[in-house]
């Protein structure tokens, strides 16, 4: 069966942050780290690359698949930023309509700024995400 790539490894957060030429960008960025070791209890760290994630947990599917990966997370795209929320929950989908301007995939929510959202609709999301992973995989 095929690895993860994406591993959590030791590279410094805070290079990853440096990194980040936008200004406004940066700070969003710092933001969520806030945000998310708050929420979490977890510290930041680095997931490949790209990722910074907070907490883990180990899943494994009907398949015989299974791996590791972060509760929550975020990465600077070009596009924005993308928040990674693992599960749906329960009422995810009026937090949502409540968020601000957003775009949602199947566990990747991208924002633009965090000007554009409010962020107690996002700790919301996020609270109910990592609450929602931990109940499916114990």
């Amino acid at each position: 069966m095929a690895e993860n790539k994406t591993k959590q490894t030791e590279t410094s957060v805070e290079a990853y942050l440096d990194a980040i030429d936008d200004e406004t960008r940066r700070q969003d960025c710092r933001e969520l780290i806030k945000l998310m070791s708050r929420v979490s209890g977890q510290p930041p760290k680095m997931w490949g690359t790209s990722i910074v994630g907070f907490g883990s947990y180990h899943y494994r599917y009907d398949s015989g698949r299974e791996g590791d990966c972060h509760l929550t997370g975020f990465s600077s795209r070009k596009s924005g930023i993308s928040i990674y929320l693992m599960a749906y929950f329960d009422g995810h989908t009026q937090f949502l309509e409540q968020l601000g301007k957003h775009k949602m995939g199947k566990s990747c929510l991208t924002v633009r700024r965090l000007s554009d959202v409010r962020l107690d609709v996002l700790e919301q999301l996020v609270v109910g995400s990592i609450a929602e992973t931990m109940r499916r995989y114990p």
